[in-house]
């Protein structure tokens, strides 16, 4: 295993707060890191300092002369002058039926969007999460021992971030990953670094054991102090009773887990819930008769839908990007016009929508005041919390609350985004993408509130771990006009992809919104078939001329060093030959990607 980059002793300071203070860590071949923390809390700063981006203030950060490594950061460093193209293949040196016929590369162009993006457009033309998928394809399409990746699911949907983690998995390259995605982080790292207080506590495996780990901690902290309390007692009882002459055993890890959440209670009640918000709402809350609606630039997102939602309904919308998620929000906010159908929406219903966007907040105010602009008190299930208690149970403490609005970092407007929309007091809830730029502590405390808030409830998330903890039904869009429920959940959404996916066709290398040209002699479906077919099987044949040539080259390589010329000769014409072939079945499969586009 060798050793990539090592920090000793290295710390960094950012204004007057010491983010990293004398940390020494190490990054081995294979390892595949998680960062969490604190939003503010260094974990950007210390992907910087471990990739060189920032120098360190005080000790050393070394790399290995021959590491291969690619950064992705929130940074958009790319030329706004150059195409996709450009920026994500051109930079690999090769021809363009060389990585066309490549699958891995395909594989990395799809799996981002990319291709979806088309490979011609300018990179000036695209949104910042476009940005960031180009970004993260330039990486991967490259052969590395290191990738480094600061929040790479943000602008991904559910199946991207399944992708972009089983391509993790299935390359044997390093990972340092800082995500706040609990499903990511669960199934990709084998370590996680938590950044706190300027230091860097190292645990064994993903989310769920590091959970595991913090609370076993807190666990131990508040047995010291009890044990501290009572010390005398005991001290007393030990000196009245004798010291016993046994110990106890340790105990399996199961064990102690149990016995952490053993006085834990059910995250919500749900029939309590459902009765109170029946109570607040009525019977009618939203409802959409046989409705259409269509996107702004004239598709059909779904057609004859009815949808009633129930009071105290809970419900996780979920599809691929551009299939219409949060323009069915919008319907149901009422803020978009219905192409044909009804909308409905009963007397008592008060909406509170946390849109992608973030709200337009009067720079000088302080946090509470802009919180208190909205409720100074609200009721939250059977209890009342005050603008302030809210603000603190969503990260702001009681000093960062006296904050100006133009001081706060993206992930805190996005917490004071929040907070407003709850202080609103709505009984219809509806969420599009509120996990983006909240940490972890955040998200946690943000599902313990939203476990107790008795109303109905719509959210669109690709964090699993979310949808799976608050909502109790799903629903799909699938690009075929139907929302689609899903009891399976988006293991169910997933899997129904899966057997969709088409995706070892040809590229699409022209620009994105270019017209298609009607095929002059049309195929049928059972003939694109045959040639998908084909071109899956010369995938494989390809792959195998690949490894023969490697093969052949690392012989000739050692027969080089042993001087046998006559054997060389033989072994190049073979390689030769391996390479023509190679050649032959790269031009037939880019003839029938020719032929399956018409």
């Amino acid at each position: 295993m060798a050793n990539l980059i090592n920090l000793e002793n290295v710390s960094k300071t950012w204004g007057l707060k010491t983010l990293l203070d004398g940390v020494s860590l190490g990054v081995q071949s294979g390892d595949r890191i998680g960062i969490v923390g604190v939003n503010g809390g260094g974990k950007t700063t210390l992907l910087e300092v471990l990739t060189g981006i920032e120098p360190p203030d005080a000790g050393r950060v070394s790399h290995n002369s021959d590491l291969r490594m690619a950064v992705v950061t929130q940074r958009f460093d790319l030329d706004e002058e150059l195409t996709v193209g450009q920026a994500v293949v051109e930079p690999l040196g090769l021809q363009t039926y060389e990585w066309a016929s490549n699958a891995k590369v395909r594989e990395v162009l799809q799996g981002t969007g990319v291709v979806d993006l088309g490979l011609d457009t300018q990179v000036g033309n695209l949104s910042g999460g476009e940005r960031r998928r180009v970004n993260l394809a330039a990486a991967l399409v490259q052969d590395l021992d290191l990738v480094v990746l600061d929040e790479p699911t943000n602008h991904l949907d559910v199946e991207g971030v399944q992708w972009l983690a089983d391509h993790l998995l299935s390359r044997k390259v390093a990972v340092v990953v800082v995500t706040h995605d609990r499903w990511f982080l669960d199934t990709v790292a084998t370590l996680t670094w938590e950044v706190h207080d300027g230091r860097v506590d190292v645990y064994e495996g993903g989310y769920n054991d590091w959970t595991f780990a913090r609370a076993e901690r807190a666990r131990q902290a508040d047995a010291i102090e009890q044990r501290r309390q009572n010390l005398a007692r005991k001290e007393l009882a030990w000196l009245r009773r004798g010291a016993p002459a046994r110990t106890s055993k340790p105990r399996y890890r199961i064990e102690a887990a149990e016995a952490l959440i053993k006085d834990v209670p059910p995250p919500r009640d749900t029939v309590e819930l459902m009765a109170f918000s029946k109570q607040r709402q009525g019977r009618v809350v939203i409802e959409l008769e046989d409705a259409r609606i269509d996107s702004p630039d004239g598709r059909t997102l779904v057609d004859h839908l009815t949808w009633r939602l129930a009071p105290g309904e809970r419900i996780g919308l979920v599809g691929v990007n551009g299939s219409g998620k949060t323009t069915l929000l919008r319907t149901l906010a009422g803020e978009y016009p219905l192409a044909a159908g009804k909308r409905i929406e009963g007397q008592t219903t008060r909406i509170g929508w946390l849109r992608q966007e973030l709200d337009d907040l009067n720079p000088e105010r302080r946090v509470i005041d802009a919180v208190e602009d909205v409720a100074t008190y609200i009721s939250f299930g059977k209890g009342e919390l005050s603008a302030s208690q809210l603000a603190e149970r969503l990260g702001f403490s009681p000093k960062r609350q006296r904050t100006p609005v133009r001081d706060l970092s993206g992930g805190e407007r996005r917490r004071l985004q929040l907070t407003r929309v709850l202080m609103s007091e709505p009984n219809v809830l509806l969420l599009d993408e509120p996990t983006n730029d909240l940490d972890i502590d955040t998200l946690q405390e943000l599902e313990n509130l939203l476990d107790s808030w008795p109303g109905t409830l719509v959210v669109i998330s690709h964090d699993r771990y979310l949808i799976e903890r608050i909502a109790d039904n799903t629903y799909a869009l699938f690009g075929d006009g139907n929302l689609t429920n899903l009891p399976g959940g988006i293991q169910q959404y997933l899997d129904r992809r899966a057997a969709e996916d088409t995706a070892t066709g040809p590229l699409d290398l022209g620009e994105r919104g270019q017209e298609v040209v009607d095929k002059q002699k049309g195929l049928s479906s059972q003939e694109e078939r045959e040639i998908q077919k084909q071109m899956k099987s010369l995938d494989r044949k390809i792959a195998k001329e690949n490894e023969r040539a490697d093969a052949l080259e690392q012989e000739i390589a050692a027969l080089s060093e042993a001087g046998d010329f006559d054997t060389i000769a033989a072994k190049t014409k073979e390689l030769n030959a391996v390479r023509n072939a190679r050649e032959e079945l790269e031009m037939e499969w880019l003839e029938l990607g020719e032929e399956l586009e018409g």
